[in-house]
């Protein structure tokens, strides 16, 4: 980050003793849920370490689904969209929250989505390919955006040394997540969700008192112009559709086409291909704690627009010449950055607005939601590794090798991370939230699609979803790399871009590349031999209530061809020593480990329609939300 932004920084108000036994408290409580929650369940096993087990409860399920789709990304995207734009990117939190609940029911015997496709369709390339991918999407989407906002905060209110700050975050989080699995990860998810809505909901009320109420909100934004501008040019003005949700087809920042389509296709990809969200839902009881788990995490989405989204707009009224910024030497004096400082809005108003105590309790609202996110990506991606990848090249690894595996993966993702920060600090920009799905529209269609038609078409077969891959990631790494080539221009600045480039908005591309790669996978398939019965029983939408042709251990899955592991290594008994809070491991001899439970996909009749008929209300809330704010 430029030395530019000294002056801003020297703005942040010193922490009082308050605010540090507040952060502070936060780690050691985070800390102990995370050992309390190792000691629970058992880690030393495939099914204890990746799936918690398969014995969580619908809330700390639901908790975590939320903690780790509102990543310190969003809090800081989320905030700076808002301030920049409006409400329009409201419409992220709210489009087809419930996609999960119908997935899952497909992946009730799988661990990872990849597995599901490697059984699917057979072969291994499908299977591996999407593993790599969702490695590269983790490290270079994922957890980069979460560590620069996160930097980004904690170096704005504290003051800390970016490096320092970063690296004791990441060493906490890797800490109780290499130590417990999925367990550690969902039961502190849990903390943090509480921590995240409490502190949102005082920065909120104390926004909107300073503004006299939502009711002046409109008016107080749309006057939010900064002192300095550029002569004969728009770009310092809010805009007029700041309060509507669907804009304009052609020129609208957010156009209503891809919000509702295109945005429907990301929607699908997160929350029922996406690893991290998967991998809590399978951790799950049953499939009614399965769908209550979603249910609720549906409704903590309705929060992030009075919370995150509302409050991003409040801030740019407050202070436009810092976070409305458009002049470039403005802006990085600022905050570095010469195409803007919106990123800056959640930040400022809690340095500004926030009493002392209570701005410490913000802080670690924003370490919850950056541990959070981190803690969901360092698990989610070792377990698509240790599954996906490591054995398939080592079938005859043994439990104990593959729990050995998964923990060095996630030190490898920290790693990397730290190695990942200097770029994180030259690409400082006002375009987070931007980046985030603007980079998913151009690899997330594809696979959307191939998931799509293996669930709902049981024609689909190997060779078709694997060549609809290859064009989609080709078409999607061309317009990827052209994004990149010709970055947005600068306030006042002619844009060089082809009109192909600009003409087509990244939502409304990811509809077209998501047709493109239906069209292809259909065709392939329909030109080669149909998959057999074993590759689509049991694992398809119309097929899925069919009663198993086999018993299937989880720990056992290699790939498609069911190989089994031969390791024979004792695994461990976990038990909790009272010496430094410790979990120690008993050795225990292979037959005494129990076999992991496979949840059913029934479920009882009163709680099958408690959750249909909180689904449906659900949806009548977002049809309502989307009629008044259209």
């Amino acid at each position: 980050m430029s030395n530019s932004t000294n002056n801003f920084y020297a703005l942040s108000q010193s922490f009082s003793v308050s605010d540090i036994i507040v952060i502070a408290t936060y780690f050691l409580l985070n800390l102990a849920v995370g050992i309390w929650s190792s000691c629970r369940v058992s880690r030393n096993t495939l099914s204890g370490y990746f799936l918690a087990g398969r014995d969580m409860a619908w809330w700390p399920i639901g908790a975590s689904l939320f903690a780790s789709s509102e990543g310190s990304g969003l809090f800081i995207g989320l905030a700076g969209t808002g301030a920049a734009g409006g409400i329009a990117v409201a419409g992220f939190e709210w489009n087809l929250k419930m996609l999960t609940c119908m997935c899952v029911c497909v992946f009730v015997q799988i661990v990872t989505m990849p597995e599901y496709l490697g059984r699917r369709f057979g072969g291994e390339r499908i299977r591996t390919y999407l593993a790599v991918l969702s490695l590269l999407l983790s490290v270079f989407t994922k957890i980069s955006t979460d560590l620069y906002s996160g930097a980004l905060f904690v170096q704005v209110c504290l003051g800390w040394n970016l490096y320092l700050s970063t690296v004791l975050m990441l060493v906490v989080t890797a800490l109780y997540t290499i130590a417990g699995g999925l367990a550690a990860v969902i039961y502190t998810d849990t903390l943090q969700t509480f921590i995240m809505i409490v502190g949102a909901i005082i920065l909120t009320i104390t926004a909107f008192n300073k503004i006299g109420g939502y009711g002046n909100l409109e008016q107080v934004y749309s006057m939010a112009v900064p002192s300095k501008i550029i002569p004969n040019s728009t770009c310092h003005l809010p805009r007029e559709d700041a309060m509507h949700l669907f804009r304009d087809a052609v020129t609208g920042d957010l156009p209503w086409p891809g919000m509702t389509l295109g945005l429907t296709i990301l929607a699908t990809w997160y929350w029922c291909t996406d690893q991290v969200i998967v991998q809590r839902s399978l951790s799950a009881k049953n499939m009614s704690h399965v769908k209550g788990a979603s249910i609720l995490a549906a409704y903590l989405k309705m929060l992030p627009f009075i919370f995150i989204i509302l409050p991003g707009m409040i801030s740019r009224a407050l202070y436009p010449d810092s976070v409305g910024c458009v002049d470039p030497e403005e802006c990085v004096r600022v905050c570095g950055a010469e195409v803007g400082c919106s990123n800056i809005a959640f930040p400022k108003l809690v340095i500004e607005l926030m009493p002392s105590g209570l701005r410490g309790l913000m802080i670690a609202v924003i370490m919850a939601a950056l541990m959070s996110s981190l803690t969901s990506i360092f698990n989610s991606s070792s377990t698509l590794f240790t599954m996906d990848i490591w054995k398939k090249h080592r079938p005859q690894a043994s439990e104990r090798e593959l729990l050995l595996v998964g923990r060095i993966v996630t030190v490898i993702l920290v790693v990397v991370s730290v190695v990942w920060i200097p770029i994180l600090q030259s690409a400082n920009s006002g375009q987070l939230y931007v980046y985030i799905q603007s980079v998913t529209s151009y690899l997330a269609p594809p696979v959307t699609a191939v998931f799509t038609l293996a669930v709902f078409w049981k024609r689909t077969n190997e060779q078709g979803a694997f060549w609809g891959l290859m064009v989609g990631l080709v078409v999607g790494v061309c317009r990827m790399v052209l994004e990149f080539g010709f970055a947005p221009p600068r306030c006042g600045v002619v844009d060089s871009a082809p009109a192909v480039l600009r003409g087509v908005h990244y939502l409304h591309f990811a509809i077209l590349l998501c047709g493109l790669t239906a069209i292809v996978v259909t065709i392939v398939s329909l030109l080669t031999p149909p998959p057999s019965q074993e590759q689509v029983h049991n694992l398809t939408w119309w097929t899925i209530t069919e009663e198993p042709q086999r018993e299937i251990p989880l720990q056992k899955v290699s790939s498609v061809s069911h190989r089994s592991s031969q390791g024979s290594e004792p695994t461990r008994r976990v038990t909790c020593g009272h010496v430094a809070g410790l979990c120690i491991s008993a050795l225990r001899r292979p037959e005494e480990t129990p076999a992991p439970r496979v949840p059913s996909v029934r479920e009882s009749v009163f709680w099958s329609r408690f959750c249909c008929f909180n689904a449906l209300l659900l949806i009548s809330i977002n049809i309502f939300l989307y009629a008044y704010f259209a």
